[in-house]
């Protein structure tokens, strides 16, 4: 049975609005997994595939084109084949040419945290890091920009929000302990706002950032789950407790990447605001569409992204992450743009592109679905490109090699700036 964790008086926490169980036959329990995403993706796919829908066509004819595309992208970037995970630790590592740092590096030398004696430590410091950055992860928008105090380099969208978050969590901005600055509490969590986010990030008038107020809301909820839910995160709250959990769950040192999924969906779902709710439980990224079954699609985008960005820091401390194939490619704008520059997916409306568009809209949800199943057809075609097994590229390295790289690639050719193929309107809590 799928529950939520128990209090330290071993009661389940529900009463007050942030935690409910989730028994086995919640009509939530299926939903909140990988495989609900592939597979309630695979089910619009199918739906578009037919020709039944009004809003798409679909051409799995070009898949070949996308996967070569993809590999020759790969091969430029990492010419021996040695890809790193798609991550938000890449975006750590930002910069051009002889200016590249690894801020995460360059972090732990200062704080003499980089012996192997100190790797259960540095394993929370990551989590401590990297879940309030991806929760600051989503799209910036095309005018924001951040000036790297470090090496006075201008950056932009994922690599400068990366840096911008990173800056705050060395400043001690996420740590609620004086001289301790490299954690994440949630009683500081909790004090976020929209001038501390705005302040860190550079934000003006001549430099906006897309989804302020929604970006300081989710680290405010962060807090409050945290606070709620000490059988991971302990007491007093902190985000590197997470680490211990894991571990004490973990199983010959191995953890299964489902597991690892459905206990950030479990324990964080509450973050996410309440979009669709099912018998008290938020669905977070999961979206309406008549052609999946029951009528939803989840994608659980950002957490998925979360579970893909926590490998490094688990690996570094001794843990395993197995069965990486069971998440999924990620939906959103370089990845599903990719797919849609190439025409895997056609719009059948023309003037599409023409006009922003919501998150909720079935044109976008169609999109994602489509997106989720064209990226496994690719990684597969991808992978025969290259002369690999699944097992040596799982489809966190083809997304990183790869298709993610790839989408902004053909987005620099075709559009100034390198800008998606179409807008979509964002709160700053889905893209």
């Amino acid at each position: 049975m799928t529950r939520y964790p128990e209090d330290s008086a071993g009661n389940e926490r529900h009463g007050n609005g942030w935690l409910s169980p989730v028994p086995e036959g919640h009509p939530a329990a299926a939903l909140l997994c990988a495989e609900a995403v592939r597979t309630h993706c695979a089910a619009v796919t199918e739906h578009v595939a037919s020709g039944s829908s009004e809003l798409f066509t679909w051409h799995p004819d070009r898949v070949h084109a996308i996967a070569d595309y993809v590999a020759s992208t790969i091969r430029q970037r990492y010419p021996d084949l040695q890809v790193p995970y798609h991550s938000r630790w890449r975006h750590f590592e930002s910069g051009a040419g002889d200016q590249r740092t690894d801020r995460w590096q360059v972090l732990c030398e200062r704080a003499a945290l980089s012996g192997p004696e100190h790797r259960e430590e540095r394993a929370r410091i990551g989590i401590d890091l990297v879940i309030p950055s991806v929760l600051l992860d989503a799209g910036a928008g095309p005018e924001w920009r951040y000036r790297d105090p470090a090496s006075d380099l201008v950056l932009t969208r994922s690599e400068g929000l990366g840096a911008a978050s990173f800056d705050l969590f060395a400043r001690g901005g996420f740590s609620a302990a004086p001289g301790d600055p490299l954690r994440a509490d949630a009683e500081r969590l909790q004090r976020i706002d929209a001038d501390s986010i705005a302040h860190a990030f550079q934000v003006a008038q001549h430099n906006p950032l897309v989804g302020l107020e929604g970006r300081a809301g989710l680290l405010r909820r962060l807090g409050e789950v945290m606070d709620a839910t000490p059988a991971l995160f302990g007491r007093p709250a902190r985000l590197g407790n997470l680490y211990d959990y894991l571990k004490a769950h973990a199983v010959g040192g191995q953890l299964e990447a489902g597991f690892l999924l459905r206990t950030l969906l479990v324990g964080l779902g509450p973050v996410w605001p309440g979009r669709i709710v099912v018998e008290g439980v938020s669905l977070g990224d999961c979206w309406r569409h008549p052609a999946a079954p029951g009528g939803l699609v989840p994608f659980h985008k950002l957490t998925q992204w979360l579970t893909y960005s926590l490998l490094e820091p688990l690996e570094d401390a001794g843990l395993t992450v197995t069965g990486l194939d069971a998440l999924t490619g990620l939906p959103e704008y370089r990845n599903g743009g990719l797919l849609y520059d190439f025409e895997l997916m056609v719009p059948r409306d023309p003037g599409f592109a023409a006009e922003p568009h919501a998150v909720d809209e079935p044109v976008i949800v169609e999109w994602r679905a489509l997106t989720v199943s064209g990226l496994d057809l690719v990684a597969d075609c991808v992978r025969q490109a290259l002369g690999l097994e699944e097992a040596q590229f799982p489809l966190a390295r083809v997304l990183e090699g790869g298709t993610w790289a790839a989408g902004r690639r053909i987005a620099a050719k075709r559009r100034p700036g390198g800008a998606p193929p179409f807008a979509i309107t964002s709160d700053g809590t889905v893209f």
